[in-house]
């Protein structure tokens, strides 16, 4: 799949609007029947390509605006085999101690898959342009299970994740995706055995022959991360996963780490480089990502950097989330220029 140089894209969830901010509430409320639901989601699909669209985005989502929160309504509600527990805290300031806790009862099994294939099809319809799948990976969504009697840890988990995600992932290249990313924080944030990782990844992405990506963050709950961040401890190694892209944070760090890109291109992979903080009401100025661009342009060609955010908008407020997608996507029109990519 041929990418043309500072190919605009993002990681992959999308603000939501006010309007829909109210109806999820009264969805959870049981307040919207089949009809309302289905035609709700439809509408903030529609509305999440048509902003992203207008911003000028490359290769935009879907917003991810059907799971209703990264995990919950996406992912674990699809899955039998697990009882929910409560979360450790409710009270007092947000914080991933407050996150929804599962514990696995009886082997994992999505008789009805994940969902994906069904968020694809639909989006297709409405787009024209090439769309990003979105998918968390199996040592993330491992993270909110506890093992129980029937595995042995959370790496145990994972596997039996990456049996079920590798089955969505094979339907939905069949229903013609062309390009997966696998989001997997959790890689970052824990660190861990390498060989361990790759094993997942591997696992997972079996029988996938489409653009891979493979998005590295340090959590964004409540747009708060969740672990120092440093992408060192799993460099070298990472770069031997079985993908095309790496997704990295760099704006929220003050591009620290930045000559990482240099060994992704090395390595012949394609960095798609955190440019806009989401985790902060700064709105960037074209000229601040410019400037973010031309310091990433030092250690890795152009036609190996993709332009994203750091992670995705769903922590964000939709008037900022907008106001920073243009920012972005006027500010590498901008480098294209400069080098004569026009």
């Amino acid at each position: 799949m041929e990418m043309k140089p500072l190919t605009t894209s993002v990681i992959g969830s999308y603000a939501w609007p006010s309007w829909f901010v109210w109806a999820v509430e009264a969805i959870r409320r049981g307040e919207f029947g089949s009809r309302d639901v289905e035609e709700t989601l439809n509408d903030a699909v529609d509305w999440a390509l048509r902003e992203q669209e207008e911003a000028g985005v490359d290769i935009p989502t879907d917003g991810e605006m059907r799971r209703l929160g990264f995990f919950t309504a996406g992912f674990y509600g699809r899955l039998e085999g697990v009882r929910e527990l409560a979360p450790e805290r409710r009270l007092g300031v947000p914080g991933h101690d407050q996150r929804e806790r599962y514990e696995a009862v009886e082997p994992l099994v999505a008789p009805e898959g994940l969902g994906i294939v069904a968020e694809f099809t639909y989006a297709c319809q409405r787009t024209q342009r090439l769309l990003k799948v979105t998918c968390p990976g199996p040592f993330t969504l491992a993270g909110r299970i506890l093992p129980g009697k029937v595995y042995h840890d959370r790496v145990d988990v994972a596997y039996a994740l990456a049996d079920i995600i590798n089955a969505e992932l094979r339907a939905v290249v069949q229903a013609g995706a062309e390009f997966i990313q696998l989001d997997e924080p959790s890689m970052a944030v824990h660190g861990g055995d390498s060989k361990v990782f790759l094993d997942l990844l591997t696992r997972t992405l079996d029988g996938i022959h489409v653009r891979k990506g493979l998005h590295l963050c340090f959590g964004n709950f409540m747009g708060r991360p969740v672990a120092r961040r440093h992408y060192k401890p799993i460099f070298p190694s990472i770069l031997e996963a079985n993908v095309d892209e790496l997704a990295l944070e760099f704006a929220n760090r003050e591009m620290a780490e930045v000559e990482i890109a240099r060994e992704i291109a090395i390595a012949g992979k394609t960095l798609a480089a955190g440019v806009v903080d989401v985790k902060n009401y700064y709105i960037e100025t074209p000229e601040d990502i410019a400037e973010r661009i031309r310091t990433l342009l030092k250690f890795i060609p152009p036609e190996r950097l993709v332009i994203v955010p750091d992670c995705g908008f769903s922590q964000t407020a939709r008037w900022a989330a907008k106001a920073k997608l243009q920012a972005m996507v006027a500010g590498a029109h901008l480098v294209r220029r400069q080098l004569g990519f026009v």
